[in-house]
């Protein structure tokens, strides 16, 4: 890994300032006025896939009724910096409370995730004086982008595991003087926490995960007796997880995780194959929509497409699955950090499979709310974000 002593210009914390060119927003309107329509069975609804009627409508919006700079604007709100770590350009927000005894918290999204994800939580977890609050409960929030995502893509070399990843987020803190800190991420952000937690533990205070699921589901069946011991929730959580990995939906991880390289193209030529792509995981991952923007907001969900579609990250993204999928064995040993996971309504973690390879001090679960927690729920999040680490706040970080 490089480091401050290896290479100064490495090290270096640069100001960055999202300024995309005229021409990129011509060319994706353009693109999305000659978008080459496929047709579609009746009455299917959403059992095929994104439905024709559906995505024609919202790629019309994109194209005609979001306002992309008034977006950009709102993420340049937030200071913003770019560093090289082992070979990979670094994004990240860097967002200090006015707190002097705020937490530094490190925050990770997934896939098909981005920064965008925390734009509702950013401001209650910096300033919680300010959003009816106790300002006892302040963070100092550092929001990277995964190397391959946003604009930490794409990636140049193999190898950008979720270990990897860790390790960098580590070499990150330190450069920002940060001794002791807070991991939370949901999705590949829980790998990249909880791994985090493991790989710098004289650093990591703790752990905070949703959509947890590596490490805290079952791997494989489960034996008909321990069965007989599950909760109707648990039940619940296992149907879900068996739909979910052994039907349709799975077909984006078997694409990503096997011909990346293939799916890129389509994706990297088409903002609609972009957004279907992501508006898909949208509506199966949330939480009772009939459709994604009943559960997100439509705004934001294109400006997280906007993060893929303006960046060509389409490709590297989808390099993750396959780098996590081929690295030979996870290799995770039993973590120690204490970890607290949220369950939303949509979430597969089963307490008894956490407990076995996790210190699990705090477990919360939400009768709402989905996947993209910080989207569909930011008050829950915020609020158990908040609860867990009081007993780990150390003044002066």
């Amino acid at each position: 890994m490089t480091t401050a002593s290896d290479d100064s210009f490495a090290a270096e914390l640069r100001p960055f300032r999202i300024e995309v060119p005229d021409a990129e927003l011509d060319d994706l309107r353009d693109r999305l006025a000659r978008t080459r329509w496929p047709d579609e069975l009746r009455d299917v609804a959403w059992s095929r896939g994104v439905p024709l009627h559906y995505l024609q409508e919202l790629a019309e919006y994109w194209r005609t009724g979001y306002d992309w700079r008034r977006h950009e604007a709102m993420l340049n709100e937030y200071p913003q910096f770019t560093t090289a770590i082992d070979g990979a350009t670094v994004h990240f927000l860097h967002v200090r409370s006015p707190e002097p005894s705020a937490l530094p918290l490190i925050v990770t999204h997934g896939w098909p995730g981005s920064i965008v994800e925390f734009q509702n939580i950013i401001a209650p977890l910096k300033n919680p004086r300010a959003h009816g609050g106790d300002p006892a409960d302040a963070f100092h929030l550092v929001i990277p982008s995964i190397p391959g995502y946003g604009f930490s893509g794409p990636t140049r070399d193999t190898g950008w595991t979720t270990n990897r990843v860790a390790r960098a987020w580590a070499e990150l803190m330190h450069r920002l003087g940060y001794e002791r800190y807070g991991t939370q991420g949901g999705d590949w952000g829980a790998f990249v926490s909880a791994e985090l937690g493991r790989v710098d533990p004289d650093h990591v205070l703790a752990v905070h995960l949703n959509a947890a699921t590596m490490g805290f589901i079952p791997f494989g069946p489960v034996d008909a007796d321990e069965l007989a011991t599950f909760t109707d929730d648990e039940r619940a959580r296992l149907e879900r997880l068996s739909v979910s990995t052994a039907g349709p939906g799975n077909g984006y991880f078997e694409v990503q995780a096997n011909r990346p390289q293939t799916l890129a193209y389509a994706l990297s030529d088409s903002p609609v194959g972009q957004l279907a792509w992501i508006v898909e995981p949208f509506k199966e991952w949330t939480h009772h929509a009939e459709h994604p923007d009943d559960a997100v907001d439509r705004d934001q969900l294109l400006t997280n497409v906007m993060l893929y579609w303006l960046t060509n990250t389409a490709a590297s993204s989808a390099r993750f699955y396959y780098e996590n999928m081929h690295v030979g064995s996870w290799n995770q040993q039993p973590g120690t950090t204490p970890t607290g996971v949220a369950v939303f309504a949509e979430d597969y973690a089963i307490r008894r499979y956490g407990e076995r390879t996790n210190n699990i001090v705090h477990w919360s679960e939400f009768d709402r709310g989905g996947h993209f927690a910080a989207m569909e729920a930011p008050d829950l999040l915020i609020d158990d974000v908040r609860e867990f680490y009081r007993p780990f706040r150390v003044h002066g970080s």
